[in-house]
C-alpha cells in the first residue's frame, strides 16, 4: 500500500453511509442506555469519535445531557450538527484535543481509536480516563485484538489499523484509575457487503473518587 488513508479522509468519503450501517450496533445502544441511566440531567458529557451525532450525542440529549461531540471529519461535524443542534461539535483530534477545565461526568468513546497506531491508541486511552471526571463514567467500545499497522479493506476504503487486547484495554483503564464495572464482547454483522462481522469489545467504568 502507498500512503496511509487517514481517518478523516475515510469518514468524509462515508459520510451519512456510516451511520446507515453502524448506527444501529445493539451494545452500542446497550451501552449508552447503561449510561444514561446513571447521569443526572445537565451532565457534562464528551463524546469521542462523535461522527453524524447518531446514536450516541442524540441518546446524550435526549436523556438532558450538555454534550460535546469531536471528530476528526469535517463531513461528520457538519452532519452531527445538522442532526443533533442541542449538541456542540468540534472538529477535533483525541490525540491532539484540550478539554474544557472541570473534566466531564462521562466520557464516550464508540470506535474512534481503530485508524491509528497502537501507541496513540494506548495514550488515547490514558487521556480520556484523565478527562473523565473523579466519580465519573468512562463508556467504550472497539474492535480487540494485539494489532498493529494491519492494512485492510473496510467499506470500499484501504486503511491501517491498530488495537490492543481485550486484556490490555482492561489493565491500562485499571491502571489510569478506573474501575471497570462490566464488558464484554460481542460480534455485529453490518448490513453491507464492504464490512464483514466485526468482534466488539464493550467497557462500562468509572473514575474512581
Amino acid at each position: 500500500m502507498g500512503r496511509r488513508t487517514s481517518a478523516a479522509e475515510v469518514f468524509d468519503a462515508l459520510g451519512e453511509r456510516y451511520e446507515e450501517v453502524f448506527g444501529q450496533v445493539p451494545g452500542q445502544i446497550e451501552a449508552l442506555d447503561w449510561l444514561t441511566a446513571r447521569l443526572s440531567a445537565g451532565a457534562r458529557v464528551l463524546d469521542v469519535g462523535s461522527g453524524t451525532g447518531r446514536p450516541t450525542a442524540e441518546a446524550l440529549v435526549r436523556a438532558g445531557c450538555d454534550v460535546i461531540g469531536i471528530d476528526v471529519s469535517a463531513a461528520m461535524v457538519a452532519l452531527a450538527r445538522a442532526r443533533v443542534p442541542q449538541a456542540r461539535f468540534e472538529q477535533a483530534d483525541v490525540r491532539t484535543y484540550t478539554p474544557p477545565p472541570g473534566g466531564f461526568d462521562a466520557v464516550c468513546s464508540f470506535f474512534p481509536l481503530l485508524v491509528m497506531d497502537q501507541p496513540e491508541v494506548a495514550a488515547a486511552l490514558d487521556r480520556m480516563a484523565a478527562w473523565t471526571a473523579p466519580g465519573g463514567y468512562f463508556v467504550m467500545a472497539t474492535v480487540p485484538g494485539d494489532i498493529r499497522g494491519l492494512d485492510i479493506e473496510w467499506m470500499g476504503h484501504e486503511v491501517t489499523v491498530s488495537s490492543l487486547s481485550t486484556e490490555d484495554h482492561l489493565a491500562r483503564l485499571a491502571d489510569r484509575g478506573l474501575d471497570v464495572l462490566h464488558h464484554h464482547t460481542a460480534t455485529f454483522h453490518p448490513a453491507d457487503e464492504g464490512a464483514g462481522p466485526e468482534e466488539h469489545l464493550f467497557c462500562y467504568a468509572r473514575r474512581r473518587s
